[in-house]
């Protein structure tokens, strides 16, 4: 009886064949800024998120309630 190649040479002879159809690996790199766009989608964002207040309990979990008109 052969003896079967390990699950791990397995997986990385399916995944070189893979590769072949969807090219390698995006590599980027984290030395660059960071760029934050302040359009229309974000500023909507932000205006859902002026709805809710963030409460603290003293064990240190948070959670959500709606803010109270003031």
């Amino acid at each position: 009886m052969a003896k079967k190649p390990p699950f791990a040479h397995r997986f990385m002879r399916a995944t070189n064949k893979l590769q072949m159809f969807f090219g390698p690996a995006a590599r980027g790199t984290t030395t660059g800024e960071v760029v934050y766009r302040n359009d229309a989608a974000q500023q909507g964002r932000q205006d859902e998120l002026q709805q809710w207040q963030v409460v603290r309990n003293a064990d240190g979990s948070t959670y959500l309630t709606t803010r109270t008109p003031e």
